[in-house]
């Protein structure tokens, strides 16, 4: 099957890092390979997106081959040439600082002739595999302007044949009863219901103090009661 491919050269990242972001898209379809690196959170996805629609724009001009055919079936970052760097550290030291880079590449191929049979067969039986990219905020307000554009046109178009009819029956002015002919009745104000008086509590502490006065016998009584 004839491939495709589109190569990123000197990229300023490490390879451990960009292969991370390979492995989610290899093997994938392109739209399904789109979306997974537009909701990724991994630095290098944004360079990958790019080195793909480059991938996809050489294979439709260079062998006309359509973007729902392709997939990715390889994906791989090389080892680019490593910048050295120096760090002063403590006591007169230095240490080595390694700003890696790698070539990037991506491979697409088209489907086999079974494969896109089977991916018809499938697309009419159950409807089309292909994802739906959410509408933006122009293309919704562009809908709806013609939309009303056109129910301004039917408008328009069935008045010139009188297609529309008022179905509202006329009503005459004088079975309509003026406003000063209608008596307003006397609005009687509303009744406030009577207040309920709340319970009082009675005090209970004076009861307390005369039962502890007579419990405790006074010193007097005590010592007529010696002398005894």
């Amino acid at each position: 099957m004839p491939e495709t491919r589109a190569s990123l050269r000197h990229l300023r990242t490490s390879p451990t890092k960009v292969r991370e972001v390979l492995g989610l898209i290899r093997g994938r379809e392109v739209d399904d390979a789109r979306e997974r690196l537009r909701f990724s959170t991994r630095g290098p996805a944004g360079e990958v997106l790019k080195l793909l629609d480059s991938a996809v724009a050489n294979a439709e001009n260079n062998q006309s081959l359509p973007e729902d055919e392709l997939f990715v079936v390889r994906a791989y970052a090389d080892e680019g040439p490593t910048m050295k760097r120096w760090r002063p550290r403590a006591r007169g030291r230095g240490t080595r600082i390694r700003k890696r880079t790698s070539h990037v590449t991506i491979v697409l191929s088209r489907f086999s002739d079974d494969e896109l049979d089977r991916r018809r067969r499938r697309e009419d039986a159950t409807g089309p595999t292909r994802r739906l990219r959410r509408p933006t905020r122009r293309r919704r307000v562009r809908e709806v302007e013609e939309d009303l554009e056109d129910e301004e046109l039917i408008h328009e178009d069935a008045e010139e044949f009188g297609e529309i009819e008022d179905d509202g029956e006329d009503v005459a002015l004088a079975d309509v009863p003026d406003v000063d002919d209608v008596e307003a009745e006397p609005i009687e104000p509303a009744k406030k219901a009577p207040a309920t008086k709340k319970p009082t509590k009675k005090s209970t502490t004076a009861k307390k103090t005369t039962a502890k006065k007579a419990q405790k016998p006074t010193k007097k009584a005590t010592k007529k009661k010696k002398d005894d």
